[in-house]
């Protein structure tokens, strides 16, 4: 399924039939992360995996591409779909969008789960650092630069050490991406706003999925954040890094189950 917004075209993958909940990828990812969760959870649920813009097989218009126009992008594809609410799980970059889709759409969302995600903004120093990989991306036309930077950060010492399979894979995910599309990726990241100052307000059930050896958002940070919801919890997962979808895939589709299940 192919929706245009403005210049830009979302490809979306679905799956299944029931309440709709979508999977929104990381960076520098796509849609294809979420394999394994999508088959269970269609099982009882519509599942909706759009590659964002610029990532995947979506188009890649010209940037930067803001959380808000992500967000809007997703409010887009539930519109050409006929669907008014969804329950929304944002991985890393994607659980930026959810909360930015939160603080626009607030009454669309049923519920929200944010995987090794943060609600704070860069620092100075990580946004020059997506600012500089960005130019280097351009100018070189190739995405190797943010590959090296980001791949090996996203996993667990243990996967690194033993599971080479996983981290190629990732790697030639990475490099699969646009360069133009990357870059301008990179820089809506960099130019986010935080995310706590809605936290608050949001009533609806969060879950916050960590990796406990997460080396991009640390078990503090995920803690934190649980204590910024009215109703959140933490669901750790263990012998994992940054992408527990990949790392521990059966661990990340039980609390996603857990998740969906009516309260």
């Amino acid at each position: 399924m192919r929706v245009t917004v403005d210049e830009a075209t979302i490809d979306v993958a679905t799956d299944g039939k029931g309440d709709a909940i979508i999977l929104i990828h990381g960076f520098p990812l796509t849609r294809e992360i979420w394999d394994a969760q999508a088959a269970q959870l269609a099982q009882n649920k519509l599942v909706i995996r759009p590659d964002l813009r610029g990532m995947g097989a979506s188009s890649v218009p010209d940037g930067p591409y803001l959380m808000e126009t992500l967000a809007g992008d997703i409010a887009a594809v539930l519109d050409a779909m006929g669907i008014e609410r969804a329950a929304i799980v944002g991985h890393s970059l994607g659980g930026y969008v959810a909360m930015a889709f939160c603080r626009m759409y607030t009454e669309r969302v049923t519920q929200l789960a944010l995987v090794c995600s943060r609600l704070a903004a860069d620092t100075e120093q990580t946004a020059q650092m997506r600012e500089d990989l960005a130019d280097r991306a351009e100018r070189e036309g190739r995405v190797d630069a943010i590959a090296d930077a980001y791949v090996p950060r996203l996993f667990a010492p243990s996967t690194l050490e033993k599971r080479p399979q996983i981290v190629e894979r990732v790697r030639e995910m990475a490099c699969s991406l646009n360069p133009r599309g990357a870059a301008a990726m990179l820089r809506g990241m960099a130019q986010r706003v935080g995310s706590y100052d809605i936290a608050e307000e949001l009533g609806m059930p969060v879950f916050i999925v960590a990796g406990d050896a997460d080396q991009v958002v640390p078990r503090a940070e995920a803690e934190q954040m649980r204590g910024a919801f009215p109703r959140a919890v933490l669901k750790v997962v263990q012998d994992s890094g940054h992408l527990p979808m990949l790392e521990r895939p059966d661990e990340l589709t039980r609390v996603l189950l857990e998740f969906v299940q009516p309260a």
